[in-house]
């Protein structure tokens, strides 16, 4: 299985070479490509917010490639900064919440919602997981430890929810999409757990020395 996704990973850089080459060839610079990735990550989260399913997965898929461009255009064109990656990651934890939030409020109103109060406390949480994963990593990285574990990660977040909201729009009671953030929201806390271990055991080993 790890095998698959990172010849999965490995083709869809290559294939999206081209384009980054094109990116670099007009000046374009990561921030910019970020800043883009944010509006429309927080477009999503509008669309999803007023009922519009479709054109939410949508903007969201496109914010996740996005995301996948500005991190290559640093790397190829050697553009990484500290800003950039402050700037990146600062706009990711605001576009991760944002679509929580979306979710949440159409959640609340929209009619023919089965499971609503399912659905709303799994958006709740979704909001708090998917920040605690972030930090967990970053607070990590800045004891000198590695934080980067876990089997759900904000990835498998975007792509989750855009390809449920985009197959199945707002149809069948909005189930999908309730099975859909109820499960990502599962696996957050199980990364949750999993980093507070693999952590642990690095500080345990390092007090131990």
């Amino acid at each position: 299985m790890t095998e698959l996704v990172s010849g999965a990973v490995d083709a869809y850089h290559k294939g999206t070479a081209p384009l980054v080459r094109a990116l670099l060839r007009r000046g374009v610079t990561p921030n910019t490509i970020t800043t883009v990735g944010a509006g429309c990550i927080g477009l999503s989260a509008i669309a999803y917010g007023i009922g519009h399913m479709h054109w939410g997965g949508g903007l969201l898929l496109a914010s996740g490639v996005l995301d996948t461009l500005d991190g290559s255009v640093a790397r190829l064109g050697r553009r990484t900064t500290k800003w950039g990656a402050f700037y990146d990651s600062t706009l990711d934890r605001m576009g991760d919440g944002a679509l929580f939030i979306g979710l949440g409020s159409w959640m609340i109103y929209a009619p023919n919602i089965r499971f609503r109060e399912l659905s709303i406390i799994a958006s709740m949480l979704g909001i708090l997981t998917s920040l605690l994963v972030s930090y967990m990593r970053a607070r990590a990285e800045s004891l000198g430890m590695d934080g980067n574990v876990g089997i759900a990660q904000r990835a498998e977040r975007i792509l989750g929810l855009g390809l449920a909201t985009i197959v199945f729009g707002s149809n069948y009671g909005a189930i999908p999409i309730t099975i859909v953030i109820t499960i990502l929201t599962a696996l957050s806390l199980i990364t949750v757990a999993q980093r507070f271990a693999h952590v642990r055991r690095q500080a345990n080993a390092a007090d131990l020395t």
